[in-house]
């Protein structure tokens, strides 16, 4: 039998003792004399009796004595509330029309009810108890990462470099132009021009372009008998040759 099987009946079971116990306090009720007080002081006895059967039902005991002494106590409190409510309700049958000895049996039809009931209500318990140790209920496991703090934490792992899925775009770095390439494609670009000129195309002083300009490999010299004047070059410097008459 399952667990929801037997839950289901222990609620047919006190559903039953509830019913017998409803009439056991209606049987003391209607033989009270008059009055709240007196009809409230005859329905306590069947109402100790399903509150003490409820307790014993619903609360385990794992001592042997406790458990002795609440079945002791149950014991009391049901053999007063079947006297009680035995003579009350024999009174209220007799009262109503029962005779030839009904009125004395039909007394025992109720107690004998609260008492199967009682009974099954607590066995259902135990079962009911040793049931749900068996199986435990599932626990709820929140999702995502479940962490264990008692394991030792070692060194936190470097995060990831983000990668850039963009192609990365070289530039050619501009080429520095010394003073020397400066003199020197000036003068090709200036082969008859003056130092000034050089210079300025360059961007570069006379004294730089002196230092830098290039000497022609064939330096031509002027001849000493013509008439006209001849320039050369000396230690990278234009000298003007003037003719010298004889």
């Amino acid at each position: 039998m399952t667990l929801t099987q037997l839950k289901r009946i222990r609620a047919a079971v006190r559903a039953v003792l509830a019913l017998g116990v409803a009439a056991s306090i209606a049987g003391n009720v209607l033989h009270a004399d008059g009055g709240v007080i007196s009809r409230i002081i005859s329905a306590w006895s069947p109402l100790a009796l399903l509150l003490t059967i409820e307790l014993i039902s619903r609360v385990p005991v794992h001592s042997k004595r406790l458990a002795r002494v609440r079945w002791a106590a149950a014991a009391v409190i049901a053999l007063i509330a079947a006297w009680v409510s035995y003579w009350h309700m024999a009174a209220v049958a007799s009262e109503y029309g029962e005779t030839g000895g009904s009125q004395y049996l039909l007394p025992f039809s109720v107690d004998g009810l609260v008492v199967v009931a009682s009974v099954s209500l607590v066995e259902l318990g135990g079962r009911i108890g040793a049931a749900t140790a068996e199986t435990p209920e599932p626990v709820t496991v929140a999702s995502g990462p479940v962490w264990d703090y008692a394991a030792p934490i070692g060194p936190m792992p470097s995060p990831e470099p983000e990668h850039d899925a963009r192609p990365r775009v070289t530039r050619p770095r501009a080429k520095t132009l010394n003073s020397a390439e400066k003199v020197r494609r000036a003068a090709e670009k200036l082969p008859d021009g003056t130092v000034a000129q050089i210079a300025a195309k360059a961007g570069v002083s006379e004294a730089t372009v002196r230092r830098y300009r290039p000497v022609p490999s064939d330096a031509t010299v002027a001849s000493a008998s013509g008439p006209d004047a001849a320039e050369t070059t000396t230690n990278g410097h234009a000298v003007d040759l003037v003719e010298v008459a004889a």
